[in-house]
């Protein structure tokens, strides 16, 4: 999340459960009461909200990892939850600090490590960081790219090689740029048709996890119009190679909107992490932001 939103988030940003069939067609998790997880969760610091949240699981156990934006610090941190079942969870604490502002926790397993991806668009990079003893103890690997300011950089293996989509102008939301390497640590070279999207809020901006779906890749990106984070959509992949790429946008949005304009996630919602599970069906954390009660807290 930048630094213009986070102005504006307030409390209102929490993080919630949808399952679908597809995850082109996710909706409210059923005898769940959403949001899963809200700043009031946060036990260690003093949260304003909690966002860009990421899962994976292993031995059984559900993680998720996601932004603490922390009041004291003003800066994003990464927080973590665990969960047997992913929908009653506990919150374990701080996970991973900066003294930068640090957010989007792309977490991914990999060859037998765990790695993960943070958004730190004030460092001018990317940087991937592999667990000494998951969930704890994050540590930097290397820098991926150089390229100046980037957001939301969401990388996925794909035909044995890995490819990253990066938003590479975080405050107007506007460029898609892809990447390329054939080993996780590099080298990554820019794609030749990159940037992918150019001079379009409503499409560049990535909004979680690239998922393969029933026909290709799926991508999620953030309507950024008329203002950030306004809404979630999904393109499908149909064409991916070392010199080729081509979309089309979903029939439909892949998270159903709420009908109830007092909802947790009534303005806006901005993310999302689909996972299939063993039956074919899919399970997703999102996050949303909900409008203030008369007191200024959300409707929690």
């Amino acid at each position: 999340m930048d630094a213009e939103e986070r102005i504006i988030a307030g409390h209102w940003y929490a993080i919630g459960l949808y399952v679908g069939r597809s995850p082109l067609a996710l909706v409210p998790a059923p005898g769940i009461s959403n949001p899963v997880l809200s700043y009031r969760d946060i036990t260690d610091v003093s949260a304003i909200f909690v966002a860009d949240p990421f899962l994976i699981r292993h031995d059984g156990i559900w993680y998720l990892f996601f932004e603490v934006y922390n009041e004291h610090t003003d800066k994003g941190e990464i927080g973590m939850a665990v969960s047997v079942d992913a929908r009653s969870w506990e919150y374990r604490g701080l996970v991973l600090v900066e003294d930068f502002s640090i957010s989007y926790p792309y977490v991914f397993h990999w060859q037998g490590q765990f790695y993960m991806v943070p958004e730190m668009y004030e460092q001018d990079c990317v940087r991937l960081y592999r667990a000494e003893s998951f969930p704890y103890d994050w540590r930097p690997v290397a820098n991926l790219i150089t390229d100046g300011p980037v957001a939301d950089p969401s990388l996925f293996r794909f035909d044995d090689c890995w490819w990253m989509f990066t938003c590479a102008r975080p405050l107007e939301h506007d460029i898609l740029r892809l990447y390329r390497a054939e080993h996780l640590l590099g080298p990554w070279r820019e794609h030749p048709r990159s940037p992918v999207i150019s001079g379009d809020q409503r499409s560049a901006r990535p909004a979680g996890r690239v998922v393969h779906g029933e026909r290709g890749l799926v991508r999620f990106a953030q309507d950024c119009f008329p203002r950030y984070g306004t809404a979630v959509r999904a393109f499908e992949i149909t064409r991916l190679t070392s010199d080729e790429y081509v979309e089309v946008p979903a029939a439909k949005p892949p998270i159903k909107e709420p009908d109830d304009e007092k909802a947790w996630n009534s303005v806006r919602m901005h993310h999302v992490d689909a996972h299939q599970l063993d039956d074919g069906s899919w399970l997703a954390v999102v996050d949303g932001h909900g409008r203030p009660t008369d007191n200024g807290d959300p409707r929690l």
